[in-house]
C-alpha cells in the first residue's frame, strides 16, 4: 500500500469529478495530418487514371475507324476475354483478382460506346437478374432494351431492334430454362458469349412485415428455388407465377397483400421493403446467361483459349445410337460439360440433345470430333462457339 492508503500503481485524478479529462490533441492532429496527406495522393492518382483512361479512349476510336473501314463489328468478344483474363494474370494486387473483370468491363463499355452504343435486349421490366446479367457483362453504357418475355428477347435480337440478347439458360439449383432451349432449336440465333450471376433472391413487398400477405409473385424458377422458405414462413400464400421477378415487383407495389421474390435492384426501382434478405434454399444459387447474336451479323468469336461449343443434335432412335454419338468425343479428346435431354414433341417418343464441349472448333481435335459427331447424328446445329466465363 502507498502512503495514501491507496494500491500501488493505482492513480486517482485530483480534478472534481465530472471535469472533462484533457487529452493531448498532438495524436489527432498527426493522423489528420497523415490522412490528408493519403487523400491528397489518392486524387493525384485519380488525376493520372483519368488521364490514362482517355489515352486508351482515344486509341479506341482509332481502333474504331479501322473496323468501320473494315467493317468489322464493335464488340468483338474474345478479344476483351482475353484482355481481361491477361489482366488478371498480370495483377500484382494488393487489387483482388475478382474485381478486375467488373473494372474493365466497365473502361471497355465505355470506350466501345465511343464507337456506337449497343442495343441490348433483356427481359424487363427494370430490376431483373437479366438486366443485372446484361449491365455486368457489357458494362453500363448500353442502350437497354427490356422485353416482356424471353420469346420476346429472341424476336426482338433476331429482327434488329437489338445488337444482342441475354437470355437466362441455367440455374444451379432448378436445372435449365427450358424456353431458353427450344427457342434456340427454332430461332437461327446464336450464342456468342455467357456470363453467370449470383442470384440472391429477397421477399419484398409495401409493408415491413409478412403480416397479410395474400399471394407471393416470382418468375416460376424463383418460387422453385425458394420453396423451403415460402412452406416454412408462408405456407397460406398463393405462389403466384410471374412473367418476371421485376414483373412481380412492380405489381407487388401496387397491392399490400402481395409480396415478391427478386433482387435489391427491383426493390429500389419500386420503392419495395426488403422483408427478407437471402430466402433463396441455395446460398450458392448461380444462374448462367447465353448471349446471343444473329450470325449474318455477327461472326462466331474466334478462339480465345478458354472456350466453349454448343450443340443441339438428335439420332435415330435405336439401340446403342447415344454412345455411338459419343464416341467421337473420347477417340478425339474432347470433354463434355454438360448434356441436356428434351422431347422432341413428335408423338414418337424422340429427343433433343443439348450438348456443351470444352474447346473451340478452330482446334484440330474439336474440328474433328465435330465432323464425325455431325456423322452419326440424323440431326446436328451448332448453336455457338464462344469464350466461357472466367469470373
Amino acid at each position: 500500500m502507498s502512503p495514501t492508503g491507496r494500491p500501488k500503481g493505482e492513480y486517482r485524478s485530483t480534478q472534481p469529478e465530472g471535469t472533462p479529462v484533457s487529452r493531448d490533441p498532438a495524436p489527432a492532429i498527426a493522423e489528420d495530418a497523415a490522412l490528408a496527406s493519403l487523400r491528397t495522393r489518392i486524387d493525384a492518382v485519380d488525376r493520372e487514371l483519368l488521364a490514362l483512361l482517355n489515352r486508351r479512349a482515344g486509341l479506341a476510336q482509332e481502333v474504331g475507324e479501322l473496323k468501320k473501314a473494315a467493317g468489322t463489328p464493335v464488340f468483338r468478344p474474345e478479344r476483351e476475354a482475353q484482355v481481361i483474363e491477361g489482366l488478371k494474370a498480370a495483377n500484382p494486387g494488393p487489387l483482388p483478382a475478382a474485381a478486375v473483370a467488373p473494372i474493365w468491363r466497365e473502361v471497355m463499355s465505355a470506350c466501345r460506346a465511343l464507337e456506337r452504343t449497343l442495343r441490348i435486349a433483356c427481359l424487363g421490366p427494370a430490376g431483373t437478374f437479366s438486366e443485372e446479367a446484361a449491365l455486368g457483362y457489357f458494362g453500363s453504357s448500353i442502350e437497354r432494351v427490356l422485353c416482356a418475355s424471353i420469346d420476346e428477347v429472341f424476336r426482338s435480337t433476331a429482327a434488329g431492334a437489338a445488337d444482342y440478347g441475354v437470355v437466362p439458360v441455367e440455374n444451379s439449383t432448378e436445372g435449365v430454362v427450358a424456353r431458353s432451349l427450344d427457342l434456340f432449336l427454332h430461332t437461327p440465333l446464336t450464342v456468342v458469349g455467357e456470363t453467370s450471376l449470383f442470384v440472391r433472391h429477397n421477399l419484398l413487398r409495401r409493408e415491413p412485415g409478412l403480416g397479410g400477405v395474400r399471394a407471393v409473385l416470382a418468375h416460376p424458377q424463383a418460387l422453385a428455388q425458394c420453396n423451403a422458405w415460402l412452406s416454412a414462413h408462408l405456407p397460406q400464400a398463393e405462389r403466384r407465377p410471374a412473367l418476371s421477378n421485376a414483373e412481380g415487383a412492380r405489381l407487388a407495389g401496387l397491392d399490400a397483400s402481395l409480396a415478391a421474390i427478386a433482387g435489391r435492384r427491383a426493390a429500389n426501382e419500386y420503392g419495395l421493403h426488403l422483408v427478407a434478405p437471402a430466402i433463396q434454399d441455395d446460398a450458392h444459387n448461380r444462374t448462367r446467361f447465353a448471349i446471343v447474336a444473329d450470325p449474318a451479323l455477327h461472326a462466331a468469336p474466334k478462339a480465345s483459349g478458354h472456350d466453349c461449343t454448343s450443340l443441339v443434335v438428335s439420332v435415330v432412335n435405336r439401340p446403342g445410337a447415344v454412345h455411338d454419338m459419343l464416341v467421337p468425343l473420347k477417340t478425339h479428346g474432347v470433354s463434355m460439360t454438360r448434356f441436356e435431354s428434351r422431347p422432341a414433341r413428335s408423338g414418337q417418343w424422340e429427343y433433343y440433345f443439348y450438348i456443351d464441349l470444352q474447346g473451340h472448333p478452330d482446334e484440330p481435335h474439336v474440328a474433328d470430333a465435330l465432323r464425325e459427331l455431325r456423322a452419326a447424328c440424323a440431326f446436328f446445329k451448332v448453336l455457338g462457339t464462344y469464350p466461357v466465363d472466367q469470373h
